[in-house]
């Protein structure tokens, strides 16, 4: 049999699913539960403790065990990409999402910093430089309204983006159409690129930063930026919360088949 515990946390997993109780709503004082029969402090305080874990609800101190929203941003896939986007207009990626979700958004709402630091194997591997080369890191934290979402750094060679507003820390986009926009105009059109995705424990740091309620993952994102020729234009980590994205792509499936008998 399952402890008493377990049994009281499926229970209230189960009204939180079915929306009986809502997104907001606040979940009995540990007291009130106590005194109706359902257990010792010990068993419900478990209880909750397994709800956090699992991600359906908060608990802070003044507002007590609270459902959490399920209202997550759509994460673009392909779509966030559209030249259309940053090369004809201003919608750089983030704000793609944001338009895609129906959300509002404040272009301040991206701050960065930006240094030149040694590239580590991981960021020497994404770039193609040796390990140790100088390279630009534009670290920026995305917000919506007052709670952050993700991280994002961004690296880049010197000689791509030296003198460019890419290397200007100031809040924002790196001016009209973003980074993206800032390459194309340096004569280094994207043309296709490469992300990778895993999701694992938040280190301590990344749960302060980005504000993270107990028992949430993160999804760390690698991304690689190419022209069209093959060169790596930007390498970038992405650190973002699990439960305030639904990533979503969109693609042609391909034909391999097709494609070789082209070549033939």
């Amino acid at each position: 049999m399952a402890p008493k515990w377990r049994d009281l946390a499926d229970r209230f997993a189960e009204q939180i699913k079915s929306g009986e109780r809502p997104p907001g709503a606040v979940l009995p004082q540990i007291r009130e539960l106590v005194e109706a029969g359902e257990g010792s402090k010990e068993t419900v305080h478990k209880a909750y403790k397994a709800l956090e874990a699992e991600g359906l609800v908060t608990s802070t101190r003044g507002h007590g065990t609270v459902v959490r929203p399920r209202t997550p941003l759509k994460r673009l896939g392909i779509a966030r990409y559209d030249k259309a986007k940053w090369r004809d207009s201003d919608e750089v990626a983030f704000i793609a999402d944001r338009v895609a979700s129906g959300r509002a958004y404040k272009r301040n709402e991206q701050t960065q910093t930006v240094s030149r630091v040694q590239a580590n194997g991981l960021v020497a591997e994404g770039l193609k430089v040796p390990i140790g080369s100088e390279v630009y890191a534009r670290a920026r934290l995305v917000k919506e309204g007052t709670q952050p979402t993700h991280t994002l750094t961004s690296y880049y060679r010197p000689e791509h983006v030296e003198g460019t507003r890419i290397v200007d820390p100031t809040p924002g986009p790196a001016g009209r159409g973003g980074g993206y926009r800032v390459l194309y105009d340096a004569g280094y059109e994207i043309d296709h690129m490469r992300e990778a995705l895993f999701a694992r424990i938040p280190t301590q740091d990344e749960v302060q930063f980005l504000q993270l309620p107990a028992g949430e993952p993160v999804v760390e994102l690698h991304r690689t930026t190419y022209t069209a020729d093959g060169t790596v234009v930007e390498f970038a980590v992405g650190i973002h919360s699990a439960s305030r994205f639904a990533w979503e792509y969109d693609f042609k499936v391909p034909d391999s088949t097709q494609d070789s008998k082209g070549q033939e």
